[in-house]
């Protein structure tokens, strides 16, 4: 997400070094390039000239104070300006309404809209204890209903049945008195979408709004189609009284325009941010978390509450106890830890989160990869008995032989797991006698593909 931005940026920040000021002349030079870097980044034009004027206006004659460079100076003046741009500040679901608090989703086909319902079930579920019905009135796209019913039942929500029968607004009205008649906190209704805008689909997506009136209409929109997001947002916004945008794939190769230029057009704050397949991959969205990323400071705050998600807290004391008495990392602790990654959206989503270094480690490991080596890996451990696990050193050639038969891999896999394994090993031994999350996070540089 937003790569070639931050490289941009960060060759802006690079030239600046050797100047003892911030000067009008220096700052033109890294203002063309800051401009460059947006417009690759697909931000609508309107938005990089307000962007850049205030950045100007701010950066100007600015002197570098006590250690600071002319780069960090500028690092300081973009940052809160991207910031501003983004909307400040987390703008939470409002969901204080009488029982049930009801959501309306919009968008057009195919921006991941009823993946998107799932995931925010889920979420509402999990952070806030709501009790949460989900429905679909898209009767339209074949599969859809089934799509959302299936979702209902992954994240544990409940699902309102309907069929390609009934009107839109009679699902919507049903739904709405189930969730009154059962006490649901919060009711989702999934509409239809089409391939581009259109008349008779937004006199039904008003029809049904109006007869729901719900307290939050948000407009999900895929972050991959740069400019054409922030026209269809606008487009949506002046036909529904919108409340909120969520982002979905800022994953994939997306240039960031969209979550640069959607809050400025359209006055909507983002409120999500969808990443990858899994039901976990929604974030709330933090401009300054965002800007953070983009500058390639990282995203700590993001990444301590990704682990405190992940982890299993019991899971990881008996992990604690187990390195403090001195027993030792097995194979068995091995495959937990690698679960417990897994649960975390895998090592790249991690890694991405971390400043500096660490954080461009991420863009040299291939996710599916990535996720097919720990596969691999799983299935190397539980092809060995209880025993071999506890004590590796029990692994002679026959048993290597064993083992790789029983996995489908080569002996040399086999013998390259342990090889990683021993590294881990190492890795947890010092991270046990002095802790340090940094250093625990470069031993695991080996662990992975392409890192």
């Amino acid at each position: 997400m937003l790569d070639n931005l931050t490289n941009r940026l960060s060759g802006v920040i690079k030239n600046l070094r050797g100047n003892a000021r911030l000067t009008e002349t220096n700052i033109q030079d890294a203002l063309r390039e800051v401009r460059m870097a947006l417009l690759e980044a697909d931000v609508a034009l309107p938005v990089v000239k307000a962007f850049i004027a205030q950045i100007k206006e701010r950066a100007l004659g600015q002197e570098v104070m006590g250690s600071l460079t002319p780069g960090q100076a500028l690092v300081g003046v973009v940052n809160d300006e991207l910031v501003k741009l983004m909307g400040e500040k987390n703008d939470a679901l409002n969901l204080a309404a009488v029982p049930p608090a009801i959501v309306l989703m919009a968008g057009l086909q195919g921006a991941g809209k009823t993946t998107t319902v799932g995931k925010l079930a889920k979420l509402l579920k999990e952070t806030q204890k709501k009790k949460v019905l989900v429905v679909s009135a898209d009767v339209y796209r074949p599969a859809a209903i089934e799509q959302l019913k299936l979702l209902a039942e992954q994240v544990g929500v409940e699902w309102f049945p309907s069929d390609g029968n009934q009107k839109p607004v009679d699902i919507a009205r049903a739904a709405v008195d189930h969730a009154k008649r059962h006490f649901f906190d919060v009711l989702m209704v999934d509409t239809a979408g089409r391939l581009a805008i259109d008349e008779a689909m937004m006199a039904e997506i008003k029809a049904v709004h109006a007869a729901i009136n719900p307290v939050e209409t948000l407009f999900v929109v895929d972050a991959m189609q740069g400019q054409d997001a922030v026209n269809t947002a606008q487009a949506f916004n002046e036909a529904l009284p919108l409340t909120g945008v969520i982002l979905t794939k800022m994953d994939g190769d997306s240039r960031g325009g969209a979550a640069l230029s959607v809050r400025h057009i359209t006055g909507k704050p983002i409120k999500f941010i969808g990443v990858g397949e899994k039901v976990s991959g929604l974030e709330p969205f933090h401009p300054d978390r965002i800007a953070s990323r983009i500058l390639g400071m990282g995203d700590v705050l993001s990444l301590i509450e990704e682990v405190q998600k992940g982890i299993d807290q019991d899971e990881a004391a008996a992990m604690a106890k187990k390195l403090k008495s001195g027993k030792g990392f097995d194979l068995e602790d091995f495959k937990a830890q690698m679960q417990q990654m897994k649960k975390m959206g895998g090592m790249s989503n991690l890694l991405e989160k971390m400043p500096g270094q660490l954080g461009q480690m991420a863009k040299g490991i291939q996710g599916a990869e990535a996720e097919k080596s720990m596969r691999r890996i799983e299935g190397i451990i539980n092809s060995m008995t209880m025993e071999e696990r506890r004590k590796p050193e029990l692994l002679k050639a026959s048993r290597k032989r064993r083992i790789a038969a029983g996995s489908g891999v080569t002996v040399q896999e086999v013998n390259r797991l342990l090889n990683q394994f021993e590294q881990t090993q190492k890795m947890m031994k010092q991270f046990s006698a002095k802790g340090g999350l940094m250093k625990m996070m470069r031993g695991m540089k080996g662990m992975m593909p392409g890192m």
